[in-house]
């Protein structure tokens, strides 16, 4: 007799629930009690929770968990194609972006993109000392053959954090403009920052092919993208109201309030975000080399599948440099917008 018969009984259910038929596995301690013969008792103590297979185990005709997920996963499979056919081309001009930059980086000689590097640094920066960190780093990366991978890691990471300021900044603006749009977006930026990663990759390799660079760019935007939008709302909203008053006392137009009052006094907040994006997206590229992702991820993911320490740790690294490396400009830069603001 199963623990919840009872409740059926008591609702006059019996006749429903004997037209099901129940497909539950039977657990290993009900199996063992079956072998020798004993029969499980229920006591308060071990009383299972009504769960759906609890219920299921006293009714067959009431669904189990399972019924749950499997109608969960046979209604996004119902919707996927109509899907794609929405969100290929919507989406194929960042397959594009992602495969130019790669090839521009891994066609270029090196001799131009370590040059090149250096002189965005110390114009972002202003800072000799930063530069020569940088280049005795990506230097030292092309000295253990990682220069390729490193490379690719980093032209993914500028594409999405482009992307993501791109997208996030005007979301963040709107947020800031309306609390109506606030209310309807912070739910969502909290379900986003707080799915795990791997859970983003589990609709997309449905959606498209796995050898398709947006599969992983998705991701790695859809991850990254939270900071620069809330940090951009926050800064806005932070600007002193007395500001906004003597800005509608020169008679300023809305656009330019936002464009020349309220975006330089929110660029610091704005900026910390963007440092915030970059290096979410650098620890979402190498998750996403589960999904062909190139770059250091990939030597990474190979050192645990093959147990080759030495090269998961010096990939590993590799991630650990460019991420200091990407923390100290954005930082850099922002300390130079911060100093830039009237006191």
């Amino acid at each position: 007799m199963a623990t919840y018969d009872f409740v059926f009984e008591a609702l006059g259910l019996e006749r429903w629930c004997a037209s099901g038929t129940s497909t539950v596995p039977m657990s290993m301690a009900d199996l063992m009690a079956r072998q020798s013969g004993e029969v499980a008792t229920t006591t308060p103590w071990n009383l299972p929770f009504p769960s759906l297979d609890a219920l299921n185990a006293a009714c067959p005709a009431f669904p189990q968990s399972r019924q749950v997920t499997k109608g969960l996963e046979s209604g996004f499979l119902g919707i996927k194609d109509s899907l794609s056919i929405v969100l290929d081309p919507l989406t194929q001009p960042l397959s594009w972006m992602l495969s130019g930059a790669l090839q521009t980086v891994l066609n270029t000689p090196w001799w131009i993109v370590i040059p090149l590097l250096l002189l965005v640094v110390q114009l972002v920066s202003r800072s000799w000392g930063l530069v020569v960190f940088v280049g005795l780093s990506i230097s030292g990366l092309a000295f253990i053959d990682h220069y390729d991978h490193a490379m690719q890691t980093l032209a993914i990471i500028l594409v999405c954090a482009f992307l993501c300021v791109l997208l996030g900044v005007p979301i963040g603006i709107a947020m800031s403009r309306s609390d109506t749009i606030q209310r309807m977006a912070i739910p969502v930026l909290d379900m986003l920052q707080t799915l795990p990663p791997f859970v983003y990759l589990i609709p997309l390799i449905f959606l498209f092919s796995v050898t398709e660079p947006k599969l992983y760019g998705i991701a790695i935007i859809l991850y990254a993208i939270v900071p620069v939008i809330r940090l951009t709302n926050l800064g806005i909203r932070l600007v002193d109201k007395d500001v906004i008053e003597a800005a509608d006392a020169f008679g300023m137009t809305d656009h330019q309030k936002l464009f020349g009052v309220q975006i330089p006094l929110a660029l610091p907040n704005i900026m910390a975000g963007v440092n915030q994006t970059i290096m979410m997206s650098l620890a979402m590229v190498v998750i996403a080399s589960l999904v062909s992702a190139p770059g250091l991820g990939v030597l990474v993911l190979r050192g645990i599948r093959n147990l080759e320490l030495g090269v998961g740790l010096v990939a590993g690294l590799g991630i650990v440099l460019l991420a200091v490396i990407l923390d100290r400009v954005s930082k850099a830069s922002l300390a130079r917008i911060n100093a830039a603001q009237p006191q």
